[in-house]
């Protein structure tokens, strides 16, 4: 007899199936409550977001537009002053005094605020000392004695700032101080 081999079959490598695969543990109510609360969150929290986002947005292009536009209030703001001395019955004055109101109530509705008053201390956050001026009765040291460009506020923020002349007291000269020492 030959030599006989009795091979036996090499098996053929098990590829799995789905009897094999154990099933799923089912998932408790709770766990899907849990993931619906997290998932509402998420999207409250992302829309909240995007709110925010484009409100700011929103305001940074109404402010250009208006930063635009403050030469065109402040020259209105001159022609009335430059025609205060015509008759308060003369059209042209008329005309001008409405103007001033329109823009006056226009910024007002848009929250633009005045950031400089004479006579307010000087705030350097907001404002810009542009020169200085001797104090008087009215205005102390420290206080904005004259505005030269007025500064607004839009939404808490500075739309531009003011550029104001700070009063300050005048600097005593050596004679001042000399009969200041010898004074008993």
């Amino acid at each position: 007899m030959p030599d006989e081999v009795n091979e036996a079959p090499v098996p053929e490598p098990r590829t799995p199936s789905t009897a094999d695969v154990p099933p799923p543990a089912p998932e408790s109510t709770e766990d899907w409550a849990n993931r619906y609360r997290y998932l509402f969150a998420d999207f409250e929290n992302f829309r909240r977001r995007t709110e925010r986002s484009r409100e700011a947005i929103t305001r940074q292009a109404r402010a250009g537009v208006i930063r635009e536009l403050l030469p065109i209030f402040e020259a209105s703001r001159s022609a009335r002053a430059a025609v205060a001395a015509l008759p308060a019955d003369d059209p042209v004055r008329h005309g001008i005094e409405l103007l001033d109101r329109e823009w006056s109530t226009f910024l007002k509705h848009e929250g633009v605020e005045p950031i400089a008053t004479v006579g307010q201390p000087f705030r350097p956050e907001e404002e810009e000392a542009v020169g200085d001026a001797p104090t008087s009765a009215e205005v102390a040291e420290g206080a904005v004695a004259e505005i030269v460009q007025q500064g607004y506020r839009f939404y808490g923020g500075i739309l531009r700032p003011a550029k104001v002349v700070v009063a300050r007291a005048a600097p005593e000269t050596g004679a001042e101080i000399a009969r200041t020492e010898e004074a008993p």
